[in-house]
């Protein structure tokens, strides 16, 4: 998965945001089981812009509930 952008995170309707969301929450569960297990090689700096991806998601959320 490519990192996301605001500019696309504000294109997204609620369901979509909700969907990536649990999609990027999983992903990143797998990439901490793997660095606890010590098989994280390649994608050590992926787990660092996963977590920003999901505040960027869980931001959007926030700025829809308030309108």
């Amino acid at each position: 998965m490519t990192r996301l952008k605001m500019k696309t995170v504000r294109e997204f309707n609620e369901t979509d945001l909700k969907d990536r969301l649990g999609q990027l929450r999983t992903e990143l569960a797998k990439l901490r089981v793997e660095s606890s297990k010590g098989t994280l090689r390649k994608e050590n700096g992926k787990v660092r812009s996963i977590r920003r991806d999901i505040a960027r998601v869980l931001t959007r959320l926030g700025e829809m509930k308030k309108q």
